[in-house]
């Protein structure tokens, strides 16, 4: 479960955030990738008050707590400083009130101070918040970006991922993990994939051993993260398997909820393999810019047997 020391100590940097008081609520549940600003819920109206969510106080709160009497002060900061409170934000590292500080301490609730101003702290922190709530899922293969697109190369142990994915670096495309890919999905239905921090710009290939792509490639040829877009799955050749000739059919694998393209690329000797990956990419490039080979070909098919039949039923009359 995320807890408010998870946002802390990952984003602690990007937030500029320092912690005043309330240290033992660090372990505080975030429940929702919400925030906050008390605004209304200070004058006493707390009909759309929710206490689960972060709060963040900026100058006009503030303010507005300083015009208050003490003990007015003290009454209303208490009602919307609860049990359920998973943390408390103030902007521009404006010093807290001493009732804020006080509650806190009592209620062990963190109360942090932030040097942005409040809205860019707002902005910031629901981004955060929802990407690090975004559903993930760790899957094997390896992802490359090919001539823009984001490729995730599957298949079965020694079926030759690595190797396709290094004949690919060659020619100037991008790794973004080997082995293992964490996959977080975004709001807009997109698959955002990334690779472990240990072993990231690493690739291993039997024979060779575990090799440094950004030290031999340079740094060009990585990158932290891509948008998946299509999965090729490599498998052995079977000649008892039939594969698909023309590609009419649309194939998709569910991630996360999300249809991505997926194609079966089968394998064997004398098979140029990051030449077909290539040629995979470029056509689902066409495809996503409104042209499909295979349909425009079924078309013009069928326009040739219709124009046929045609000519036939003409002779049959005539004769």
């Amino acid at each position: 479960m995320y807890n408010v020391k998870d946002l802390y100590l990952k984003h602690q940097d990007i937030l500029a955030l320092k912690i005043i008081a309330g240290e033992k609520g660090l372990f505080r549940k975030i429940k929702k990738p919400e925030v906050h600003r008390p605004g209304l819920s200070l004058t006493g109206y707390l009909k759309s008050y929710k206490p689960s969510r972060i709060l963040i106080f900026g100058r006009g709160e503030l303010q507005y707590l300083k015009e208050l009497k003490k003990s007015e002060r003290q009454q209303r900061l208490e009602t919307i400083l609860t049990k359920s409170t998973p943390a408390v934000i103030l902007a521009r590292r404006y010093m807290p009130p001493v009732e804020i500080k006080k509650i806190c301490e009592s209620q062990n609730i963190p109360l942090f101070c932030s040097s942005m101003p409040t809205m860019q702290l707002i902005s910031k922190m629901l981004h955060l918040l929802n990407d690090d709530f975004s559903p993930t899922v760790s899957m094997h293969g390896t992802l490359i970006e090919v001539f823009g697109v984001g490729v995730l190369i599957q298949g079965e142990s020694s079926v030759g991922k690595s190797e396709a994915a290094l004949g690919l670096l060659e020619k100037g495309h991008r790794l973004i993990s080997d082995d293992v890919v964490k996959f977080r999905k975004k709001e807009d239905n997109t698959l955002i994939g990334k690779g472990p921090d240990l072993t990231r710009h690493l690739m291993e290939i039997r024979g060779i051993g575990i090799i440094n792509v950004a030290h031999l490639y340079g740094a060009v040829s990585v990158r932290t993260d891509k948008v998946l877009d299509i999965v090729i799955k490599l498998e052995n050749w079977d000649n008892n398997h039939f594969y698909d000739r023309v590609g009419l059919n649309e194939n998709y694998t569910d991630i996360l909820d999300v249809k991505v393209p997926f194609h079966i690329l089968p394998v064997k000797t004398g098979r140029d393999v990051v030449l077909l990956i290539e040629t995979i990419t470029l056509n689902h490039r066409l495809k996503t810019s409104g042209y499909n080979s295979a349909k425009e070909f079924n078309k013009k098919l069928l326009e040739v047997i219709s124009s046929k039949k045609k000519g036939f039923c003409e002779i049959n009359k005539t004769s």
